[in-house]
């Protein structure tokens, strides 16, 4: 079996695939494993005739052409299992950061340019005894509210519909439904987790800033087109919200200028599941995906199409 990839991967992560070809030319490639931060084309897919299955590195697919993909009768899965907990750490880690000003005072003692060290300079404000607003309680949300929970934070959360009782009785820790524009309204973290479709494109824009509480933060750790950054920054200049931290950008890799220039907001280079160790587990899902699809077991695919 020739497999192709878009990028240069662990080798440890692909052990099971010995005696495959790995880092086949496209054009020869029966598989193609494509990575979430590259874009695979109609005319990357038409180069290649042999192509059968694409399997993406990451729990997103919005960056495959799946149109094309459809036409071809090409298999699409990804790895939405290893993503789970680095994904929700690093949402609880950023929305940690940007209420204790963590990033920002270490920013500025480097620089030179911190408050004095005293009794009332510096203050932050706590994660306890506040309300965390997950629209988009999947898997990563319900992650990262375990994490919230355990830092004696409440739970609200927004999704199409409720989680049924079996799940709700598996959480382990107590959560209550709300309709989005509660949510909004009485957050004092709002965490995105949803996936990405076009119906969410800019799931936040002014109309929902304008919901937020003024002392209320904007977590973004899904994907940046939920998010209209202009209206963003105006609500953060405004004071109309207390702060923002993200992981993904609307124009990515370009990040809007303001967002750069504010003290208020914290950024991260779309590394939800950029530990070593979540990496590796990647390279396994994709393993599972590949050796599934050869020995066409659907029931071990984690398929998209």
């Amino acid at each position: 079996m020739k497999i192709a990839f878009t990028t240069i991967l662990p080798e440890e992560g692909f052990q099971r695939l010995q005696g495959h070809t790995l880092y086949a030319p496209l054009e020869e490639a029966e598989v193609l494993v494509s990575t979430f931060d590259y874009r695979v084309t109609r005319e990357m897919i038409s180069s290649a005739p042999y192509l059968r299955l694409i399997t993406n590195f990451g729990v997103g697919f919005n960056n495959i052409d799946l149109d094309a993909c459809r036409e071809r009768g090409i298999r699409v899965t990804n790895t939405p299992q290893p993503v789970i907990e680095p994904t929700a750490e690093l949402a609880f880690a950023l929305m940690h950061d940007v209420a204790r000003r963590t990033a920002e005072f270490d920013r500025k003692l480097r620089l030179g340019t911190a408050e004095a060290f005293g009794v009332m300079n510096n203050l932050s404000h706590s994660l306890y005894g506040k309300t965390l607003g997950i629209i988009g309680m999947g898997r990563i949300g319900q992650a990262l509210a375990r994490r919230a929970v355990a830092s004696g934070m409440s739970i609200i959360y927004h999704n199409r519909k409720p989680l049924g009782d079996e799940i709700i009785g598996q959480l382990g820790y107590e959560v209550r439904y709300v309709s989005k524009e509660e949510l909004l309204q009485t957050a004092d973290f709002v965490s995105l987790n949803v996936p990405y479709t076009p119906e969410v494109k800019h799931l936040i824009g002014e109309k929902e800033l304008k919901m937020m509480k003024p002392t209320a933060y904007l977590i973004n750790t899904a994907r940046g087109a939920h998010v209209d950054e202009q209206a963003l920054v105006e609500a953060l200049q405004k004071g109309e919200i207390a702060g923002a931290a993200m992981d993904v950008y609307e124009h990515e890799p370009e990040i809007t200028p303001e967002l750069l220039t504010l003290d208020n907001v914290v950024l991260s280079p779309h590394t939800g599941t950029g530990t070593w160790e979540g990496r590796i587990a990647m390279c396994e899902n994709v393993c599972d995906n590949i050796l599934a699809w050869k020995q066409q077991d659907i029931n071990k695919m984690n398929i998209v199409l």
